[in-house]
């Protein structure tokens, strides 16, 4: 044990350091298998021990990686052997569900579906819900400003957050727990740190609205045959239902296929469509179901959808959304990478088309799966090129990214930047805008301790 490590641990106690070898017997993330590396990670207990610990890294120039559920796919929670990891699996408490205020305060530790569940035992709901919700933190999605399956009515994770409390890279506690929906006093100093990876400073605490849960869900899938049949289907829901519309969830044909082929239970509609979407509406009032049912019969009166099934309980909803979630099977060839873009719904399928044809004539045994969260203008990308030499992954990278340069897109749409995709930052921000990042960074962490080398290109990578 080096002398640092053996400093952390009298300071925080044995039961809350991991050494280089403990470290080593966890996996770097939901997506690599691949051992974890680190001089050591530290488990703090509260805000206080996570302000020593950065304060002590700070001073002795150590550089400090945070981790949450390691559910991201740009390896932001990727650590070197030299690295700290500051991990805050032991911060998962649920420290108080306000009814009134419509509140709920959190330890960014909190695994998302363990809230969700708590808010629900008190017919409140926390709407912000992604596949990864059995092991993604609070404070890993506020650091991300995750998404998911329920922007279109609720917003990123960024409209939820009240107040935070974060820790800066030289110990300074920045406690900012507002309660308030509106408080317009001076800065909003909490944005600083949603969206940013955990480069400013670890969010330790979130105060986070709540929405009253509405009892009664409806849940479709739809089959179409025109890309132009999904935008003009989703402006007619919206209007049709009146605001209780809740997810529109595409996939492309061949996605849908594939998940079918690969799993035990019959297709709920047949698998030869080009294109199927998940709907899903919830409401007050059961009545609202024959409204739903009217929406979806008048589409498909009119040729728009061609054909649907209705969820007649949540164990079959739950069955529909699978196909949408249960993806781990398109993962297995090696190597295949994931991608989360942004761009308006008017470029997708000139998008996706020239970026299939990219893949196709480079990697004519590739396979590429396309599906996502259509209603508020982000795809997802499953990409195995079928062969594996080196460099192919930013080969890949560059076919996924560069066709959104002129069409103004975003190469992350709610999944961040890490050290996967620094490179492309310049696509989706401006040159002032790089800058202005690299200045906030150096004022908030001139030592360069805190997650280094993540986000920003250029700044220190070893």
């Amino acid at each position: 044990m080096d002398a640092l490590v053996r400093e952390l641990t009298n300071l925080f106690g044995s039961e809350a350091v991991l050494c280089a070898a403990e470290v080593g017997q966890r996996a770097c993330s939901y997506w690599d298998s691949s051992s974890m590396q680190a001089r050591a990670l530290i488990r703090p207990a509260t805000t206080a021990e996570v302000s020593r610990l950065l304060a002590l890294c700070n001073e002795r120039r150590q550089a400090v990686v945070v981790q949450g559920g390691r559910t991201g796919v740009c390896c932001g929670e990727r650590a070197r052997p030299a690295d700290i990891i500051l991990s805050l699996e032991r911060m998962r408490a649920i420290e108080e569900i306000d009814v009134v205020d419509r509140t709920v305060t959190v330890q960014a530790g909190c695994i998302l579906e363990s809230l969700q569940a708590a808010a629900a035992d008190r017919g409140l709901t926390f709407p912000v819900d992604l596949g990864a919700r059995a092991s993604c933190t609070i404070g890993g999605n506020i650091a991300t400003n995750a998404g998911g399956i329920n922007v279109i009515r609720y917003g990123m994770i960024r409209e939820r957050v009240r107040g935070l409390e974060a820790v800066l890279a030289d110990g300074t506690v920045i406690s900012s727990m507002n309660r308030m929906l509106k408080n317009n006093a001076g800065y909003d100093v909490k944005q600083l740190f949603i969206g940013t990876e955990g480069t400013l400073g670890v969010v330790t605490r979130a105060v986070l609205s709540l929405d009253e849960s509405l009892p009664f869900e409806f849940d479709a899938l739809a089959a179409l045959s025109e890309f132009d049949a999904l935008s003009t289907l989703l402006r007619r829901l919206y209007k049709s239902l009146q605001g209780q519309l809740v997810a529109f969830e595409v996939m492309w044909g061949d996605y849908y296929r594939a998940i079918i082929e690969a799993g035990d239970e019959p297709a709920p509609l047949e698998p030869h469509f080009p294109y199927y979407v998940l709907i899903r509406a919830s409401a007050a009032m059961g009545e609202a179901k024959e409204t739903f049912e009217l929406a979806l019969q008048a589409v498909m009166d009119e040729g728009l959808v061609e054909d649907a099934v209705l969820a007649k309980s949540r164990n079959e909803a739950r069955q529909l959304w699978n196909i949408r979630e249960n993806f781990e099977p398109l993962l297995r060839d090696k190597p295949t990478f994931v991608y989360d873009v942004g761009l308006p719904i008017r470029h997708m399928e000139a998008y996706v088309t020239e970026v299939r044809m990219g893949l196709g004539a480079q990697w004519p045994r590739h396979h590429a799966y396309v599906f996502g969260h259509l209603g508020d203008g982000n795809l997802h990308w499953i990409v195995s090129p079928g062969e594996d030499t080196p460099g192919i992954h930013s080969l890949v990278d560059r076919h996924i990214y560069e066709p959104l340069r002129r069409l103004g897109g975003s190469i992350s749409a709610e999944h961040g930047i890490g050290t996967e995709r620094r490179s492309y930052l310049e696509i989706s921000r401006s040159a002032e805008e790089t800058a202005l990042m690299r200045r906030l960074k150096r004022w908030l962490d001139p030592n360069d301790t805190l997650n280094p080398g993540k986000v920003i290109p250029g700044e220190r990578t070893t």
